[in-house]
């Protein structure tokens, strides 16, 4: 397997959201988040963009498993959301979430996209190390060509790496 880079987004002081855009074939994509940190402790989340805006109908769905250091493990699950769900993460400067997705029929307009979810992140405040696996669909069979990643519309992503990658 082999990754070409398709857009990049380095996040170094505050900003509301992030858009990957340039999904433009069939191809399976992979996005990285590597450092992100939020201006508070807050859910980060994204949607799809059609046309390159985001689609805030709701149309998402998703499961994961979480694991976590401080506890047992968890499940979760949601339907009809008008938004992905991705992880809750910190605001201090050693808390921060890593992220990987691999993207599966975004380009296809007969097919809903969906999406594989793994992540990592660290908050110092309890201390706690969390890791997640999961899926999450968008139940519409359109073209999709990114991601708009956001959180809470008062508060901002502080920092951290957004990257899309072509799976060759």
């Amino acid at each position: 397997m082999g990754l070409v880079q398709v857009a990049t987004n380095t996040v170094t002081s505050g900003v509301a959201q992030v858009d990957l855009v340039g999904i433009t074939t069939d191809d399976v994509y992979m996005i990285t988040l590597s450092g992100v940190n939020l201006s508070t402790d807050q859910d980060l989340f994204s949607r799809v963009l059609k046309s390159s805006s985001p689609d805030t109908t709701s149309n998402y769905d998703g499961a994961d498993k979480t694991l976590r250091s401080d506890t047992t493990f968890g499940n979760s699950a949601y339907l009809n959301q008008d938004h992905f769900f991705l992880d809750y993460l910190g605001d201090g400067v050693d808390e921060m979430g890593n992220m990987i997705f691999y993207l599966y029929n975004f380009n296809n307009s007969s097919e809903f996209s969906f999406l594989t979810i793994e992540s990592s992140c660290v908050d110092n405040a309890n201390p706690t190390l969390k890791g997640r696996n999961g899926g999450q669909v968008h139940t519409v069979a359109s073209a999709s060509d990114g991601l708009y990643f956001f959180n809470d519309a008062s508060n901002q992503i502080e920092a951290g790496t957004f990257t899309l990658y072509r799976v060759v």
